[in-house]
């Protein structure tokens, strides 16, 4: 079995905006990638031609496989929480949901939000943070959930640091990069998937600046490892992992 990566995100063009150059990159090589968003961004603040909540949840499907083939990614999966509600989820429950398909797809590196919301500091990435973190370590523990799958652990949890210096909401202690991932090759196919959001037109307006500031690299923290050599500087998310 070759090398495996796994993003969990909140809403359809989390994948690109935050994890894109990773995801592409990823692809390149030959590593499969599996990407689970866990809303269809139904509370968008931008809704293109959307009446209804349940139309605009239907273009943002759309968008998002849309952009997934632009990234590469081998699998994607589109869960049914609701957007901007994710703080009352049952925890139990949508931990068991990441934890079954954490077991499934085996991935070596999983992929998620920092605990301060990444970005733009969203609740739902947040509490995606937290499921993912929490599913990291609980699927390769027997008694947790041992109707959903063999025991699994995967070998490294990053989160996302890349730090996009919005004035007003700065996390009071942001985590320090670990892993610094130039993804110049893929800037152009990040932006790309990117604009498979045609809901989300103004906000790719509003972020070309940032785009052109910051492009070229995303920072990531090492929280978890299998091998403790591992928790050092990093070039690559696989660096020093078996093929």
């Amino acid at each position: 079995m070759g090398q495996r990566l796994m993003c969990v995100v909140a809403h359809p063009d989390d994948e690109c905006f935050a994890f894109g150059g990773a995801l592409a990159l990823a692809a390149d090589r030959g590593i499969e990638t599996y990407v689970i968003c866990m809303t269809d961004g139904q509370a968008a603040t931008h809704r293109a031609s959307a009446a209804t909540g349940v139309e605009l949840g239907k273009m943002r499907r759309q968008e998002f496989a849309a952009s997934c083939r632009v990234l590469g990614v081998t699998q994607h999966e589109l869960l049914d929480y609701h957007d901007g509600q994710l703080q009352s989820v049952a925890i139990a429950g949508a931990t068991e949901h990441l934890v079954k398909r954490m077991r499934r797809f085996r991935p070596n590196v999983v992929i998620t939000f920092g605990g301060d919301g990444g970005l733009n500091t969203h609740p739902d990435h947040m509490m995606v943070s937290f499921l993912t973190t929490t599913a990291f370590h609980w699927s390769g523990q027997a008694k947790r959930f041992p109707e959903s799958g063999a025991v699994y652990q995967p070998d490294r949890l990053f989160h996302l640091t890349t730090n996009f210096f919005i004035p007003d909401r700065q996390p009071p202690l942001p985590i320090p990069w670990t892993t610094v991932l130039d993804i110049e090759s893929v800037r152009e196919r990040k932006s790309e998937a990117f604009r498979q959001h045609l809901s989300q037109a103004p906000l790719m307006e509003r972020t070309k600046a940032l785009f052109a500031k910051f492009g070229g690299q995303e920072f990531y923290a090492l929280m978890a490892t299998r091998d403790p050599g591992a928790a050092k500087q990093l070039t690559d998310l696989f660096e020093g992992l078996p093929d």
